[in-house]
């Protein structure tokens, strides 16, 4: 499996390195070519992107089988942020279609504020329901403690991997 992470900083390099260190790939974004060393000191494969940018990252998808959209902390100017949540996420959730991605985790908590964790949440529902694709939500404190944060991004991960469950008739 391979997921490609966007945002989540410390705890994504965390949650690559446990990845990693379970047999699986972590294509990591950064915005810049300094961002390079930690991801591939966590083991992770570095993307030079930017989701202000959806064209940046449409091939980092490429073979990608989990979307993590890891930007509950992210920070800057409200109307950037609110398009991170809002516009360019639709964008990105768009670009899945047709593409090796299963399923996307949204981090549905941070300091970004509850009205733009609420728009994220609202356009994974509309991208469920007009595209099918599956999702998964973190609302542990990204900037509380590690373990549970990276403990329930496991589990979402594993949510999204197990699929839905299918009765034989």
């Amino acid at each position: 499996m391979r997921v490609l992470i966007v945002g989540g900083g410390c705890r994504g390099l965390d949650l690559a390195r446990e990845l990693v260190a379970e047999g699986h790939a972590a294509r990591c974004v950064t915005r810049a070519e300094g961002g390079r060393a930690a991801i591939e000191a966590a083991g992770g494969e570095c993307w030079i992107g930017t989701p202000d940018v959806i064209g940046t990252l449409r091939y980092a998808l490429e073979n990608v089988t989990l979307l993590l959209w890891l930007l509950g902390t992210a920070t800057g100017e409200q109307e950037k942020l609110a398009a991170l949540h809002g516009p360019r996420l639709r964008m990105m959730l768009e670009k899945t279609t047709d593409t090796t991605v299963r399923g996307v985790i949204y981090e549905a908590a941070g300091t970004v504020g509850e009205p733009l964790l609420a728009t994220g949440v609202a356009e994974m529902e509309l991208a469920r329901e007009k595209n099918a694709i599956p999702f998964a939500l973190l609302g542990s404190d990204p900037l509380g403690a590690r373990d549970a944060w990276l403990a329930e991004a496991q589990q979402a991960i594993s949510g999204l991997l197990a699929g839905p469950r299918r009765v034989a008739k």
